[in-house]
Order: structure tokens, then sequence, then C-alpha cells
């Protein structure tokens, strides 16, 4: 008698192939008619699959019934994804952008993941009164990066074609690429203080700073800077010389063999000739750049997501690739498959069951902290500098790009960036239940806020045109109560002034 064979690799590779075959079967439908955002179904998908719900995937059983190894999973698959979109991201900007608009930039980057990081932290200060103010620093570092994933629901499709200008989108683009690489100085600024200011540890506050700015600014960010900037010259440099051998063979090839060879033999060879960087290997190339510096900067132990989106930059500075590379669809193919894949991961690894029961906060301390980081997290600051941004033309967009500011892969990334840490605090002076007690508060904190993003962000445009749209008909209605609607319902974000939609 036959019999079914219920391993894991078939029943994960069935459930990710038949979501990625029926979700895309409507993923038109879904993205460009009713604007939910890619990651959500996804999302939505591994929730209803993992162990809370249906019990299908089980990602603690694939870690071997280990939460370390699932931890670390999670944290090289976040890690990959944010490594392959930002360096994609930074092949998709116009050339020399962030050093153009490095003002902007500087606004959003400076003084905003600032106030993202103290108001997210005091938020769970004063609502989870068991951690110090130092351990809400480190859950709040932790979402201050904008999730560059759910962040291309605002700047790719028809949305926002219609409703954002090119170099608003470019601005928004360019800050989440940035920011997601410079999550660690904010988090690792509260772990030093922890592990040198224990009752008990040497060093003290002193020791803490010199780690901060030798080991952390010093070594990790200027170096990842420096490095990425060198990678991704070189790998243009490369290219192009790849190019010039091309067509320095094929220039000196066809003015010997057309004096001795028929016109279609001379064609055939001058098409030989083209295959000396085939176009498969000329499209991949920034996906394989991007594994390339995930792994030689996990190596050197320097900031690989931060380097990854420099190297991006450095890459395109002369926009030749970019150019190129601009009607082709393979590295936004690979793109999706890989987000797909990594939200499925997610809703199926999420701790769902720990939000309604747990040791640590409870329910209401989460939604009202939930509400409070969506709200207020980015929303005031963007919208009060809004003006000094040349990029902003209207209230509504200042209003607009200061609620999206989606958290999602990068929160998990440094996540179990932080756990890993506090793991290895155990043997370093600290107590062992005070690192467990803040760990176990993280994943609990974070996990909810990034399910409550996912779904907030990802319906947050359907919800945004159905009540302006319903806010319109209203008020249409009431002004001509017997006549029918006669005016064409206006874009979500109106543009009063027309803006140049010239690339940067």
């Amino acid at each position: 008698m036959p019999s079914l064979e219920l391993s894991n690799f078939y029943i994960v590779c069935g459930v990710l192939g038949g979501f990625i075959t029926f979700s895309g079967l409507v993923s038109h439908l879904f993205k460009e008619k009713l604007y939910v955002a890619d990651a959500l179904l996804p999302f939505l998908a591994g929730f209803i699959f993992s162990p809370a719900v249906t019990n299908v995937l089980r990602p603690l059983e694939y870690a071997q019934n280990s939460q370390t190894d699932l931890e670390t999973i999670t944290l090289y698959f976040t890690r990959l994804t944010l490594g392959v979109q930002l360096i994609v991201t930074g092949v998709q900007l116009p050339s020399r952008f962030v050093l153009k608009e490095w003002r902007s930039l500087a606004i959003l980057l400076g003084p905003g993941m600032s106030y993202m990081w103290l108001s997210t932290s005091f938020f769970v200060w004063i609502l989870v009164r068991h951690i110090s103010f130092v351990e809400a620093l480190a859950i709040g570092a932790c979402v201050t990066p904008t999730d560059p994933v759910l962040s291309n629901s605002i700047v790719q499709g028809r949305f926002a074609e219609e409703n954002m200008p090119k170099d608003l989108r470019h601005i928004v683009v360019a800050e989440s690429g940035c920011n997601d690489g410079l999550g660690y100085p904010f988090l690792f600024l509260a772990l030093y203080i922890m592990q040198y200011t224990a009752p008990g540890a040497d060093g003290g506050a002193s020791m803490a700073m010199r780690e901060w700015f030798g080991m952390m600014l010093g070594y990790k960010i200027i170096l990842s800077v420096v490095y990425g900037i060198v990678v991704g010259w070189l790998a243009k440099e490369l290219l192009h010389w790849a190019e010039k051998q091309y067509v320095n063979s094929l220039q000196s090839c066809l003015s010997a063999r057309r004096a001795v060879l028929p016109r279609v033999m001379a064609d055939k060879a001058s098409s030989a000739l083209r295959e000396f960087v085939d176009r498969e290997s000329f499209l991949v190339f920034a996906v394989s750049l991007a594994l390339f510096i995930i792994g030689t900067c996990g190596i050197l132990g320097i900031d690989d997501v931060l380097a990854c989106f420099v190297a991006g930059n450095a890459f395109t500075i002369d926009d030749w690739f970019r150019q190129e590379t601009m009607e082709d669809s393979f590295q936004p193919t690979i793109n999706k498959a890989l987000d797909i894949a990594v939200f499925l991961w997610l809703g199926a690894t999420c701790p769902w069951r720990s939000f309604l029961s747990n040791d640590y906060v409870s329910l209401w301390q989460l939604v009202v902290l939930a509400v409070l980081v969506l709200l207020c997290r980015r929303l005031p600051y963007v919208f009060a500098v809004h003006r000094y941004i040349p990029q902003f033309e209207q209230k509504s967009q200042g209003l607009f790009v200061g609620f999206f500011g989606p958290i999602g892969v990068s929160a998990i990334f440094y996540l179990y960036v932080a756990s890993q840490f506090l793991r290895g605090l155990k043997d370093d002076g600290v107590e062992p239940g005070d690192a467990e007690r803040l760990r176990q508060t993280m994943i609990i904190i974070i996990w909810f806020l990034v399910a409550c993003s996912v779904v907030v962000h990802g319906l947050g445009i359907s919800f945004g045109k159905l009540a302006a749209h319903a806010t319109k008909r209203v008020g249409h209605i009431m002004r001509h109560p017997i006549k029918g609607t006669e005016e064409e319902a206006r874009p979500f974000l109106h543009q009063e002034h027309g803006r140049s939609e010239a690339d940067g």
C-alpha cells in the first residue's frame, strides 16, 4: 500500500511553491487594485501555517528543537534578505543621489533616527516598568530602522506613480537603505553600557564609551563604509573592463574577418563575441556581489548591511549598470521571491502564543505600546521637518511618509543580534536572570511591533484610499444632494504643483 511521506522538506517546498504560485495569480489585483503590500500576504500565510494555528510549518522542529539554533537561522535569513535588498536598492538609485541629497538625508538620519530611538525607548520604559531605561534603549534601537521591504509598497507600483513625485520616492528609498545599516550604534550603545556598568563588571561607563567609539564606530561602521565603497567601485571597474574587452575584441576580429568572410559569417562571429559577458551573468552581478559582501563582512566582523547599501551606490556611481538593467525584471524577481520566503518564515516563526500569555509583558501593554509607536515613533518628527526637505512639496506628503515608517525584517535582525549578545553576557558579569529577562522581553515586544506594523502598513494605503474616497463622496453628496457625482476622484496625495519626473 502506498503511504504519504510527510517529511519537512516536502511540506516546506509544497507550502512555499503553492503560495507563490497561487498568490501570483492574483498579485496584480492585490498590489495595483487593492494596494496591499507584498509582505502582508506571506506573513499572514505564515501565521496560518504556523504551530499556533494549523501546525503545517514547524520552524522549531527544523532547528532540531533548539531555540538558539532557530534564532540563528532567522538571524542569517534576515541578514541575507537585507543584504540583497539593500544592494539592489543602492543600484536602483540615480547616480550620486546620496551625495547630492546629503542634506536631506542628514536631517532624516541624524536627528530623525535619534528621535525614533528615544521616543520608542521612552514608551517602552513607561509601560514596562520592570526594565531600566538603558534596557529600554536596547529595545528601542531594534525598531529604529525602517524596513526596506515594506517601504517598497509606497515607492513602486501604480500608487507611487500617481501620488508620489520621483524625487520623494528616491529620498524614501535612500533613507530606508541608510538607516537599516546604522542601527548598530544605537543598539550597542545600550548593550555596552549594560555590559560594563553591571554590578561586578570591570571598566565602567568610560570603558563602554571607548568600546563604542573604537569598536563600533571606528571599526564596524567606518570600515564597512570604506569596504563598501572599495568593493562597489572595483566591481564596477571589473565589469567595465569585461565590457571593453568585448568591444576591443569585436572590433579587431571583425576588421580582420570581414575581408575574407561572407557577411553572414561575420555577423555570426560578432554574435559569438558578444558572449564575453553573457546577459544572465550581467544581470545576476549585483546579487552575487551582495552575497560576496555579506560573507566577507561577516568574516571581518563589520556591518555587512551598511556595506551592501554603500557598495550598491558605488557600483552605479556612473549610472551605467542601472541604465543597462532598467528594463530587465531579473533583480526585482529575485527580490520578490526572497521577500515572500522571509515573510512566510517570519509569520511561521513569530511567537504568537506568547502575546497572550507570558511572564514579562501583558497584552494590554503590548497593544498600547504598538499604538504609541506606530503613531508617534516617526510621524511627528518627519512632519515637523518636512518643510526643510525639498522633496516634500505638501503637508500631506509629510504626514504620509512620516506615518509610513514600517517595522519588519531589520527589527528581527537586530533583535537576534541583541539576543546573541545577551546570551554571552551570562558569563561576563551580568546576572543571568537579568540578561534572560531582558532577552525574553525584547522578543515579545519586538515581534508584536513587527506583526502590528506588517498588518497596519500593509493595509495602510488601502484604508487611506478608502477613507479619502468616502470623505470626498460624503462631501459631494452634502454639496449636491440631488445631482450625481460629476467630478473625478483626485489622487490620495494630490500634487498641487507638478514636479519634474526627471531622474536625479
